[in-house]
């Protein structure tokens, strides 16, 4: 497993880190019912293969995924790496209406709670999960905030995700930000163009989420899956799981095969490796609800692409005019 250190001042992590999304179950943006048996031994075949860190943030699941993650790092003991998110509230809505929200006040609460469900003192990276337009907070106030609880000890490191270069710049003049969470994949490259330049330009660490896109990059996923997801999976109603870019995305998928087979590996770890191949990304969190899938795509951590393998994904993507960016 490749280790690399999270910006300037940031913990040492391994580059794939396994992300809890899925594992929230049904919500608002689920992925549909999850055996909860499933989910723990899924982290815990991540945690014994090597894997340091998990992502999971508070709204996945309402709650729930936190739960899981809590009761596996128990379970697991210490060394490993509890990275959650705020800002996405549900708190008193009606309905679990999800919105978002950095007010201070709502900061510390949702840190409270977390902790509560993760059953720990202090999380170790906690995030930003998207910009709060809805409220009216400067993002000054909400990010002083976040330098409190890194002061307090409640937070060991901060971070965002989902921010553009104007919002990165602000929090900077406040405090460092030590990480930053994009979209980034092969299928969803603009990251590339200024977010990652401008992290590695101001020592802020880089974690891609969505590295399959959803596993669509997996290499096992077909057409005619899209029919068979539950009614209350998000993907159903993707732009990317339908035509035409459906098409495209499962051919650049395919054309990822001849590079897994040099390597010895699934096309998912190549996918997943060019991401971790990316000057400036520090690492990739993958999603995973069963421990096969970690097992698909674990060589990730260790795999590392020639300049022939990136050259052959270049042109994959080109001739295929799979994604953007």
């Amino acid at each position: 497993m490749q280790f690399r250190r999270l910006g300037r001042a940031g913990p040492e992590i391994s580059v794939v880190g396994i992300g809890a999304w899925a594992m929230g179950g049904p919500w608002q943006f689920g992925w549909g019912p999850q055996d909860d048996d499933e989910s723990i031994a899924a982290l815990h075949r991540a945690f014994d293969s090597g894997i340091n860190w998990v992502d999971t943030a508070a709204v996945y699941g309402l709650g729930h995924s936190e739960e899981v993650v809590g009761q596996v790092l128990r379970e697991h003991g210490d060394g490993i790496l509890a990275f959650t998110k705020c800002g996405r509230s549900w708190y008193g809505s009606a309905g679990n209406e999800v919105r978002n929200d950095l007010r201070p006040d709502s900061i510390r609460f949702e840190l409270e709670q977390s902790l509560k469900r993760l059953g720990a003192d202090h999380v170790d990276l906690y995030q930003f999960h998207w910009p709060d337009r809805a409220t009216g907070t400067p993002v000054e106030a909400s990010w002083e905030t976040m330098a409190e609880l890194v002061e307090e000890g409640t937070v060991r490191w901060a971070g965002v995700c989902n921010f553009d270069l104007e919002l990165l710049e602000r929090c900077e003049r406040i405090r460092h930000v030590d990480s930053l969470q994009p979209p980034f994949s092969l299928l969803n490259r603009q990251a590339a163009a200024d977010l990652i330049p401008w992290c590695a330009d101001h020592g802020t660490g880089v974690i891609g989420y969505s590295p399959l896109q959803s596993g669509l990059l997996s290499g096992g996923f077909e057409a005619a899956r899209v029919r068979e997801l539950p009614e209350d999976d998000w993907r159903r109603h993707n732009p990317n799981f339908q035509e035409p870019a459906l098409s495209a995305n499962l051919e650049l998928a395919r054309r990822l095969e001849p590079v897994a087979e040099r390597h010895g590996v699934t096309v998912a770890a190549v996918a997943v490796a060019w991401v971790v191949a990316q000057q400036g990304v520090t690492g990739a969190i993958v999603g995973a609800r069963r421990p096969s899938q970690v097992d698909g795509w674990l060589a990730a951590g260790n795999l590392r692409l020639g300049a022939e393998d990136l050259e052959e994904i270049r042109r994959a993507v080109e001739e295929t005019g799979a994604g953007s960016g």
